[in-house]
This record gives C-alpha cells, structure tokens and sequence, in this order.
C-alpha cells in the first residue's frame, strides 16, 4: 500500500480490514543470504511440527501413557502444532517477498493466536501442577479425583478460558482505526494496539485482566505448589523426593522457559521508547523458534515413560 493510500485510509475513514500493514523492515540485512534463512526458518518448522507430533502420537497410542501427567503434556506440545501452524507459513511467504505485508484480518489473527495459545499455555501448566501436587501429597485420593471426566474438564477450561479473553480484545481492537501502518516486529503481537490513533483505556484494562488471569495467576500458582510438594516430598525420604524431582523438575524449566520469554512480550508491549530492532528480531525468533523446539526435549529426554518409548521406536527403526 502507497503513502498515498494510506492518507485515503486515514482521510475517508475506510475500514481498517481495506488496509494492509507493512512489518518494518525486520528482514533489513538478510537479504543476502535469503534462501539460506528460508531453508533455516523452513527446518525448524519442519523439526517442531515432527517432535511435538511424534510425543503426542506417541501418547495417543501408548495405553501406559495414558494418565493425567501425560495428556497434559500431549495438550501442552499440541498447543505447540497450533502455534507454529498458525504463524510459521506467513513469516516463510515473507523471507521469499520484497515487502513484508499483512491484511488486517491476518494480523488480527496472528495476534489472537499468539495470546489464545500462550493463555493456554500457562494454564495447561498450571493443571500440571495440580496434577502433580494430588499425585505426590494426596496419593490415595488421587485416583478419584484426577478422573478422565475432570481431565477433561481441565483441558476444556483451559484452552477456551483464554481463548474467550483474547476474542474480547481482538473483537474491540478490530473496531478502531490505525494511524500508523508500521508493525514494528516479525509477527503481530500486543504493540499492534499502539497502531490505533487513540489509545483506549478499556482495551488496556481489559489486557491487564488477561495478564493477570493467564499469566501471573498461573505462575503464582505453580510457584507455591510446587514448593509445597517438595517441602512434603522432603519430608517423606528419598524415594518419593526422587518422584518429586523426576517428574516436576521438566515442568518446571518449561515454565521458567516460558515465563522468560513472556515476560519480555509484555514488557515490550508497555515500553514507550523505541526497542532496539536487532533486540527485538531476537526475542521475536526466540519465542517462535526456540520455545516449540524446547518442550518436546525436554519432555522427550527427562520424562522416563517417554524416554524409554522413543527409545524403542528410533531401535526398531535403525535395524
């Protein structure tokens, strides 16, 4: 879209989805060696959609593996498939373009993915973390109350809970006009509501609610109960303190992980000075590339039952 057609956009007062935004500028430098970042970029995607889908199948096919910690994990490096389907395609068509432009409705989508699944995300470790906490300090009531109808539940809570917040804010965003047309960054995130010619204070609440009911609630959470099961599983010898360091310690890092890179979104989202570019190029590619390719690792690796099923398919398939 010209200069000029812009100012019409901003003159007439035409629909923001007759609009397109223009990313800026985030592939400045790499011109060079563009197809060897598409290959790159391309591998990545191709790696994280094989890892997360191989542990889930595997989860889905393995009846010993059919237990709450294990279905959460599934959910967990599904949400991963969705997140990477969701955004990596559109970030690929841009190394290949002259000019890296996205439709409104795309953006709108790509900002509600990131968000819907990332809600998901910490609520899903949230779940985990009870599961564990009834598993380790509640081991004969754990089977009645951790039932396949309350997994269940869990699951559903927590993939349509955020799901609904972030269609709230995307929804009410999607009513107000741009005066700029620069999304700074490789993908649409929260800074696109500084695109808007006026700031709104119900949008802003409304996302301090969704941070605070998806993020910092979760992570409080997970915090005390997982000092709680370690102060009883400290208390009930070494056996059981090795349960509680075998099982928890993966759902830990991935949350540490994970908090890390969310946090700095936020904060970029709330900094009102301009962010250096390559600073933010990196934290953009570490959220997208590095996080997907991390869970299914770690839960490959540091999860026994995993482990030792991974382990049988890749020496049944070297034979």
């Amino acid at each position: 879209m010209s200069d000029r057609a812009q100012f019409c956009c901003k003159l007439l007062s035409i629909h923001n989805s007759q609009c397109n935004l223009y990313y800026s500028g985030w592939l400045c430098g790499f011109r060079k060696i563009q197809s060897a970042l598409f290959c790159h970029i391309f591998s990545a995607f191709v790696v994280i959609i094989y890892s997360n889908s191989t542990i889930v199948w595997l989860i889905w096919i393995q009846k010993n593996l059919h237990e709450p910690m294990y279905i959460f994990i599934a959910a967990l490096l599904f949400n991963s498939i969705l997140f990477s389907s969701a955004l990596y395609p559109k970030i690929l068509v841009d190394i290949l373009s002259e000019k890296q432009v996205v439709t409104f409705s795309t953006c709108l989508f790509q900002w509600y993915i990131l968000y819907a699944i990332g809600g998901a995300e910490f609520w899903l470790l949230m779940f985990m973390a009870l599961d564990r906490y009834l598993a380790i300090c509640k081991p004969l009531q754990y089977p009645t109350i951790m039932t396949k109808s309350r997994v269940n539940v869990l699951l559903t809570v927590a993939w349509t809970v955020p799901g609904f917040q972030m269609a709230v804010l995307v929804s009410a965003a999607s009513q107000r006009k741009f005066c700029n047309f620069i999304s700074r960054g490789i993908i649409c995130n929260s800074t696109t509501h500084k695109l808007h010619c006026f700031p709104s204070a119900a949008l802003k609440s409304w996302g301090l609610f969704i941070l605070v009911n998806s993020v910092f609630i979760p992570v409080i959470f997970n915090c005390f109960t997982y000092i709680h099961i370690f102060i009883t599983a400290n208390r009930r010898g070494l056996e059981v303190r090795k349960k509680a360091m075998s099982t928890c310690l993966p759902h830990l890092i991935v949350l540490f992980n994970y908090f890390c890179l969310s946090a700095f979104d936020v904060l970029l989202a709330r900094f009102e000075g301009e962010f250096p570019q390559l600073g933010r190029f990196i934290m953009s590619v570490q959220f997208i590339l590095y996080h997907p390719l991390f869970n299914p690792f770690i839960y490959g690796l540091k999860m026994n039952k995993i482990s030792t099923h991974l382990q049988r398919i890749l020496s049944c398939q070297t034979r």
